[in-house]
C-alpha cells in the first residue's frame, strides 16, 4: 500500500510543477495584453512561478489539518535551494559571477529575510500576527524593487538605448503591426483553467499522500514536507538556474533564487498562517533551521567574494547529503 501512495506522491508533485507552468503561462500572456507592463509582469507573474507549487501545497496542508508541512516545506524548499540547485549549478556551469547589484540589494535582503524567519519562529509557532510582519515586509521589498527599478543603470541598458534610438522608426512599425494581431486566444485561458485546476488537484492529492506515507513508514510528515515536497517544488528553480548557469547567465541563476527563498519565508509562510498557528515539528526546528541559516551565511559569503567556483558547488553538494542523512538519521 506504501508503493500506491508513494507513485501517488511522485505524480501530484508533477501535476503541481506542471500546471504551475501553465497557469503562469496564461496569465504572463493575459497579463501583457490587458496593459501590464513587461516589469510588473516579470516581477509579479514570472517571479510568483517558482514559489508557486509551495504556496499552493502549504495551503492544501493548512485546510487538511497538517500545518506543520507548511514552514518545514518552505525551510525545506529554501535549503535546497541553495545547496542543491546553486550547488548544482555551480558544478555544471563551473562557476557563477555575482554582480554589484545582487551583492548591494539582494544579498543583505535575503540574510535580513533569513534573521526575520528564524526569530519568528524561535518559539516554535507561527501566529496570525507574525505572518502579518511577514507579509508586511514582503510587501516593503516588492514596493522597493518596483520603485527603484530605474535607479540602476547597466552597461547593457545604455546599449539596448542607444539601438533603440538608432532603429526607433523600424521598431515602431513592427510595433504597429504587433498590435494589430489578436493577442488573447481562447487557448490563453485553457492555460489557465488547466493550471489553476491542476494546481489544485496536484496539492490535494501530494499532501494526502504525504499523511498516508507518514502513518504508514512512522515517519513525521514534517520530514518529508523538508526532503521529498521542498526537492520536488524546487524542481522550477532548478531547471532555470541550471540552464542560466550552462548559458553563462549568472545573474539569472542566482537572482532566481534570492527572490524564491524570499518569497518562501516571507509569503508561503506568511499567507496561510494567517488562518491558523504554523507549528514547527522537531526535526525542522533542531535541524531544518540551523541548516538553512547556515546555508544562507554559507551563500552570503561566496557572494561577498563575487564568485562562486566549482569546488565551492560540490561543497554545497556535499553539505545537502549531511543534512538528508541527519535528517533521517543516517549519520
Amino acid at each position: 500500500m506504501a508503493i500506491v501512495w508513494i507513485i501517488v506522491f511522485i505524480i501530484s508533485l508533477a501535476v503541481l510543477v506542471k500546471s504551475a507552468g501553465w497557469l503562469l503561462s496564461g496569465a504572463e500572456r493575459i497579463g501583457l495584453v490587458i496593459g501590464l507592463s513587461p516589469f510588473i509582469v516579470g516581477v509579479t507573474i514570472v517571479g510568483l512561478g517558482t514559489s508557486l507549487p509551495e504556496l499552493i501545497s502549504s495551503f492544501i496542508a493548512v485546510f487538511e489539518g497538517v500545518p506543520e508541512i507548511v514552514v518545514a516545506n518552505a525551510v525545506g524548499s529554501n535549503i535546497a535551494n541553495i545547496l542543491l540547485v546553486v550547488g548544482l549549478s555551480t558544478v555544471i556551469g563551473r562557476r557563477l559571477v555575482v554582480t554589484k547589484n545582487l551583492i548591494d540589494l539582494d544579498l543583505p535582503l535575503l540574510a535580513i529575510g533569513t534573521t526575520l524567519m528564524i526569530g519568528v519562529a524561535w518559539d516554535r509557532e507561527v501566529t496570525f500576527f507574525e505572518s502579518v510582519i511577514l507579509l508586511i515586509t514582503y510587501g516593503v521589498y516588492f514596493a522597493y524593487t518596483i520603485l527603484h527599478r530605474d535607479d540602476v543603470k547597466t552597461e547593457e541598458d545604455t546599449e539596448l538605448a542607444v539601438f533603440i534610438k538608432k532603429n526607433s522608426a523600424y521598431i515602431s512599425k513592427v510595433s504597429k503591426k504587433i498590435a494589430e494581431i489578436p493577442r488573447i486566444a481562447l487557448r490563453d485561458f485553457g492555460l489557465l483553467a488547466a493550471g489553476a485546476i491542476g494546481l489544485f488537484l496536484g496539492a490535494k492529492y501530494l499532501v494526502e499522500s504525504v499523511i498516508n506515507l507518514s502513518d504508514m513508514l512512522n515517519i513525521g510528515a514534517g520530514v518529508i514536507a523538508i526532503t521529498a515536497i521542498a526537492i520536488g517544488t524546487s524542481l522550477p528553480e532548478l531547471i532555470v538556474s541550471v540552464r542560466a548557469a550552462v548559458q553563462r547567465k549568472s545573474e539569472i541563476a542566482l537572482g532566481n533564487i534570492f527572490g524564491s527563498n524570499l518569497f518562501n519565508m516571507l509569503v508561503v509562510i506568511g499567507l496561510p498562517g494567517l488562518f491558523t498557528t504554523l507549528p514547527l515539528d522537531e526535526k525542522t526546528f533542531s535541524i531544518g533551521l540551523p541548516v538553512m541559516a547556515a546555508a544562507t551565511l554559507l551563500f552570503v559569503v561566496s557572494g561577498i567574494s563575487r564568485r562562486i567556483h566549482m569546488w565551492e558547488g560540490a561543497f554545497y553538494l556535499i553539505l545537502y547529503v549531511f543534512f538528508i542523512g541527519k535528517l533521517f538519521n543516517l549519520l
